[in-house]
């Protein structure tokens, strides 16, 4: 087994923690000391973060809807589909009938780079996060 260094993705705090690796299978979570935001602790969320990993209903590809049915496809097509309706949307129904949501799973600099979407790609203010008060 061994460990690989990371950041916890469930919230922006930025807590250290290290991945327990064995082959290609994620087993488990360790607490980092060195990290000087968590200093060896971490909550539930942290200590549970490899469970997604390996649940057999996780995604590992996008789906894309084709007749009513959603099939997997490749990132490109994924990201091209959901270009292409948001800038129909825009187009048919100015910039106010889109929003960009975002996740406290992102960094400061991950929901940054959201909002500058929304402003400047998309034109909309419309911007909400799940942590917000």
């Amino acid at each position: 087994m061994h460990l690989v260094p990371t950041i916890c993705p469930y919230c922006g705090t930025g807590c250290g923690l290290y991945l327990k690796v064995e082959g290609d299978r994620l087993l488990g979570v360790a607490p980092s000391h060195r990290n000087p935001v968590s200093r060896g602790r971490l909550c539930v969320k942290g200590w549970n973060a490899h469970v997604p990993i390996n649940h057999p209903d996780r995604l590992k590809t996008p789906l894309v809807r084709r007749n009513g049915k959603l099939e997997p496809a490749t990132w490109d097509e994924a990201l091209r589909i959901t270009a292409d309706a948001l800038s129909a949307a825009v187009k048919a129904h100015g910039p106010e009938a889109v929003g960009v949501l975002s996740s406290a799973r992102c960094t400061n600099e991950e929901n940054y780079l959201a909002q500058k979407l929304a402003r400047v790609a998309l034109g909309t203010n419309n911007v909400d996060h799940c942590a917000r008060t």
